[in-house]
């Protein structure tokens, strides 16, 4: 390890263990060159590594520095799905991450939900009923957005973000079936009326059929032919998100 990366690394431990928190101010370059014993280029190079990484943000001028970032979900959503393509994550993979992580999110939006969640679950079946294939696919995603939110976990969507931004990629959208789409929407309103009767067991129940469902009959239908570098990965033992549904879903979009 270099001498930056070491000085980078120990300040990284001083940000996460939150001797540092968001918002506050590095001290200056001479006093970490004082306090470490490195030279200038070292600490800069140290800095611009922690940038990188999101971890802190340089302000230029008289009152400037370096500051601790916030915590910027968009940020981590990103790099995961990135790495996820970089991967060659199969499709298989893909929705039996989709399964652990909403079907366990259906039971506690049936636990947590608010007026305004049941509110926007409604709006998205609404937004879908009778539409073409390509017009159903927001409404449709918007649904998944509203259940997720709705579990009160925000860390639920920041993990399923990139699942679902990966998943779209793979994807021609205007190719699905009217069937496939019928039965979609038939599905959401099931998990819908278990989310309204408080229902944990039954909106998991629901959900996980859906997702079987959309594993079986949707997504083989719609997926885009695989690509030199890709190709398909072996059944595992398991088996939709940009809003219209609301301001804070449109500024933060998940995608199918």
């Amino acid at each position: 390890m270099t001498a930056y990366q070491a000085l980078a690394a120990d300040l990284r431990r001083r940000i996460v263990s939150g001797e540092f928190q968001p918002g506050d101010r590095l001290p200056v370059e001479p006093d970490l060159c004082a306090g470490y014993g490195v030279s200038r280029s070292t600490v800069r190079e140290a800095l611009r590594l922690l940038a990188s990484q999101h971890l802190i943000r340089t302000v230029r001028g008289v009152t400037g520095g370096s500051f601790v970032a916030r915590p910027d979900p968009d940020h981590i959503s990103a790099y995961l799905e990135t790495s996820f393509d970089m991967m060659r994550v199969g499709i298989d993979q893909l929705t039996e991450i989709r399964e652990l992580l909403e079907v366990p999110a259906a039971g506690l939006a049936a636990l947590r939900r608010t007026g305004t969640d049941l509110d926007l679950l409604r709006g998205c079946i609404a937004g879908a009923s009778g539409r073409a294939p390509g017009e159903v696919f927001e409404p449709n995603r918007d649904f998944h957005v509203v259940l997720l939110r709705a579990a009160g976990n925000p860390l639920l969507e920041i993990v399923a973000r990139p699942v679902f931004e990966v998943l779209e990629g793979r994807f021609v959208r205007d190719r699905a079936p009217r069937a496939a789409l019928d039965g979609i929407d038939r599905e959401h309103r099931i998990i819908l009326r278990h989310v309204e009767a408080g229902d944990a067991a039954g909106a998991r129940e629901a959900t996980l059929r859906h997702l079987e469902n959309l594993r079986t009959a949707y997504y083989p239908s719609v997926e885009r032919p695989p690509g030199p570098a890709e190709s398909p990965e072996p059944a595992g033992p398991f088996r939709d998100l940009r809003g219209r549904a609301g301001k804070e879903m449109t500024e933060r979009p998940i995608d199918r």
